[in-house]
């Protein structure tokens, strides 16, 4: 006779196989089953690493600072080179683009110069 304790191991076992030949499947699909990769984000006509190029933050999003303006986080580019707007690189290699020291590039490693 089958013990319940055995029974829900088999019957979990079964489940994460059937869940791992759902995931496999899913992987080893046709490429032309999946949904395009996203395109990178410059156009196609322009290489990414053209040097005319302005540098952009990689990293999105913005927060609002003690004097109520909208400011973009601190962010690496795509070039590696400071943007225009930025006042410290973080220890990190992010740049930042606070209006005021106090707090400047507090959650990445500290300020590493001030630009």
């Amino acid at each position: 006779m089958l013990q319940p304790e055995r029974f829900l191991v088999r019957k979990n076992a079964r489940r994460a196989q059937a869940a791992l030949a759902v995931i496999l499947a899913a992987l080893l699909a046709p490429a032309q089953a999946r949904p395009p990769a996203r395109a990178a984000s410059a156009p196609a006509s322009a290489p990414a690493s053209a040097p005319s190029a302005a540098p952009r933050p990689v990293e999105g999003g913005h927060y609002r600072n003690v004097d109520g303006a909208i400011v973009h986080v601190p962010a690496h580019t795509d070039t590696g080179t400071a943007p225009a707007g930025v006042s410290a690189q973080c220890r990190d290699g992010r740049y930042s683009f606070s209006a005021h020291r106090r707090g400047t590039c507090s959650h990445h490693c500290g300020v590493g110069r001030w630009l």
